[in-house]
């Protein structure tokens, strides 16, 4: 079993930057995937960004540009660098991973960004 500790969410004004952090328990042996989802109030939980084990990176068309994925396979963390926030990002960011036979969420971490 696997645990995701997030962290680096926080209250940012339009413009600004934040740097969101995954850490994941246990060996890298067996990750496919990591990635990020949010859910804002009232919305469904869509998916972000995703790196994969050859850090193949892919994101959702409404942060490309704008965010960044990337990982530390070493210390099996996974880092989104969120740059021109905009209110619409506001949300809780879960941080997400996967292996060949399971799938785990992380606890999640509110991202709130003022106009």
């Amino acid at each position: 079993q696997r645990q995701l500790v997030e962290s680096g969410g926080g209250l940012v004004q339009a413009g600004g930057s934040l740097t969101l952090s995954c850490a994941a328990s246990g060996s890298s042996f067996g990750i496919k995937t990591m990635g990020w989802y949010r859910q804002a109030p009232g919305n469904q939980r869509e998916w972000v960004a995703t790196i994969t084990s050859g850090n193949s990176t892919n994101y959702a068309d409404s942060v490309k540009g704008r965010f960044t994925i990337s990982r530390d396979n070493a210390k099996n963390t996974v880092f989104l660098q969120m740059n021109s926030l905009r209110p619409e990002d506001t949300a809780v960011y879960y941080c997400r991973l996967t292996t060949t036979i399971n799938l785990y969420w992380g606890q999640g971490t509110q991202v709130t960004v003022s106009s």
